[in-house]
């Protein structure tokens, strides 16, 4: 097969393969309002979240409710709510983090992460958490089951109180405890305690059960995430990859199972699961929660009309009269950061999905966060690892580029062949390939090495669109996001005019109408190109400048050589 036939079936079917990526589940988001108008009309509405407590000995399953209690379970927002009291809620600053804490049932209903902004050029930082008309996305805890604050035979969401209104991790202080405080009408004291850490995104949620009644006080320790379905706000709008949004749940069995809101819908999650976690997932950031190390967890999803509720409930906790207990797990509310995630739970880090190469995708991640340690900027980075892959190919591109270089040598002559034997199609392939084999020109020799690196291509887009790092990296002058496209494609053109050149390096088809087919290939991949990430153009226009200059090199030496041996 001819050597350009095969570099244009095999770039044009990698650009392809990216482009229709670009499709997947574009258009079915429906718009939180419609979500709601729809659940509200079949009935939905704010009805109790059914769970199954996790089976005790002896005993059946018993139902139980998977939020907080019918009349508070819908989480409130604002002062017109129905459980609305005096300073409702509770700020929290760290130095990453501005939270806060709704005092009714004492769930996290907005979190701000302060090293993240909402967008380019924005100085309002992005709210990961947040509940307001048009999105709802929360952390909610609680204790449920016989006795809990937050059951549903309670009636009502337990109102907790705190010493202040607002805490701050100061200078100098490396953690800050956060604690609301319940008495129940029995006399048993509940207090909800949050515990953040300095330059961390974990957040450990615990109860501490003070029982000083007269009988036992038994409760089941809940964790639940709860989103609705409305578009991932962070998402990238350049062609190519769509980020998964969505559920993922690790056990022992299942490292890493993935359910969109389709499955949430159709196959409600019901599983017991130890040393395990569940997150939901956006591009670039996650929440997660992280049960106790060895503590058996039945993990579920419902719904709550239009929310999605995923979580997790404890085996009940007993508390005798006069004694304490403590329960709760760990939360993760943050960036897609792989080394933070490693230190989490196991298989946590699996969140940053760098696609099924991701056996070649980390290893150049790696690389090349180490060479933005040295340099400081992430497009200076791309380039110095470009230089590395080229090295690493350095050999067999010189074999590639050698062959180009005969078959520009020998092209008359395959032009002559054509005229000599147009008609007669296997005269002409064997007196090519004698020819080939006469001038020793493997003919698939430029095509080999190109067809290895598109893999390393691929790689590199999924690296760049999903490392969270460079997100609103800047490299230099009209280049402030490397994992956004190019504002004003200069690089995408940039990248088509070296290309062009490139093509000029080639033998020419013999066959005109293929010819004019890698005439057009330059055009062809800026057209693709202009959509895709400023990081990714970034990369194929270096690579293709250093290809230039080694291809321009062999192939004058192959010219001089062969210039040699006419003489």
């Amino acid at each position: 097969m001819d050597i350009q036939r095969i570099v244009l079936f095999a770039g044009l079917a990698i650009v392809s393969y990216l482009m229709v990526l670009a499709w997947n589940e574009d258009y079915h988001q429906q718009p939180a309002t419609e979500q709601v108008a729809q659940a509200t009309s079949n009935g939905a509405g704010t009805g109790s979240d059914a769970m199954t407590l996790p089976q005790e000995q002896g005993t059946s399953g018993t139902s139980e409710e998977f939020s907080t209690p019918e009349g508070g379970q819908q989480v409130s927002t604002n002062a017109d709510s129905e459980q609305a009291i005096d300073d409702q809620f509770v700020t929290v600053s760290t130095d990453v983090f501005d939270l806060t804490i709704d005092r009714v049932s004492g769930n996290l209903v907005q979190t701000s992460l302060l090293n993240y902004d909402k967008s380019l050029n924005s100085r309002e930082p992005l709210k990961l958490l947040t509940n307001t008309e048009t999105r709802t996305y929360v952390l909610e805890s609680g204790l449920i089951g016989r006795n809990g604050p937050d059951s549903r035979a309670n009636g009502e969401a337990p109102v907790y109180t705190a010493e202040a209104n607002r805490y701050e991790l100061s200078e100098g202080q490396d953690q800050l405890v956060v604690d609301l405080t319940h008495t129940t009408d029995a006399g048993v004291t509940i207090t909800k305690r949050y515990t953040f850490e300095r330059n961390s995104y974990e957040i450990d949620v615990r109860y501490l059960i003070d029982n000083q009644s007269g009988e036992a006080w038994k409760g089941n320790f809940t964790g639940k995430i709860v989103r609705d379905q409305a578009p991932d706000p962070t998402a990238q709008n350049s062609m190519g990859i769509q980020a998964f949004l969505g559920m993922v749940m690790s056990s022992p069995e299942d490292p890493y199972e993935k359910f969109d809101f389709d499955d949430l819908s159709e196959t409600p999650v019901n599983q017991s699961v130890t040393n395990g976690w569940l997150a939901f997932l956006q591009h670039y950031f996650l929440s997660a929660w992280v049960p106790e190390r060895d503590q058996p967890a039945q993990f579920q999803t419902t719904r709550r009309g239009p929310l999605y509720v995923m979580g997790f409930v404890y085996p009940a906790t007993t508390v005798e009269p006069g004694d304490s207990v403590e329960v709760g797990a760990r939360a993760y509310v943050g960036p897609k950061i792989i080394d933070r995630l490693e230190t989490v739970a196991p298989n946590l880090d699996r969140t940053v999905d760098f696609g099924w190469l991701f056996f070649i995708s980390l290893p150049l991640f790696v690389i090349m966060e180490w060479f933005y340690g040295l340099v400081g900027n992430w497009g200076v980075a791309i380039i110095l690892l470009t230089v590395l892959v080229k090295a690493v190919f350095f050999h067999l591109s010189a074999t590639s580029y050698r062959s180009m270089a005969k078959m520009r040598a020998v092209a008359p002559q395959l032009t002559r062949l054509k005229e000599l034997y147009g008609d007669d199609r296997q005269r002409m392939s064997q007196e090519m390939m004698a020819l080939y084999k006469r001038e020793k020109i493997n003919p698939l020799g430029g095509c080999l090495p190109i067809l290895v690196q598109m893999p390393v291509f691929i790689s590199l887009y999924w690296v760049l669109f999903e490392s969270v790092q460079l997100r609103h990296a800047p490299f230099m002058l009209w280049i402030q996001d490397l994992s956004q496209m190019d504002p004003y494609f200069i690089l995408p053109i940039l990248m088509g005019a070296s290309m062009f050149l490139q093509m000029h390096l080639n033998p020419t088809p013999p066959d005109p109408m293929q010819a004019k087919i890698m005439k057009m290939m330059p055009l062809i991949f800026t057209v693709f190109f202009l959509w895709f990430p400023a990081g990714l153009v970034l990369y194929w226009l270096v690579n293709n400048i250093l290809s230039i200059s080694q291809q321009w090199y062999i192939t004058r030496k192959i010219e001089a050589e062969t210039a040699a041996k006419k003489a």
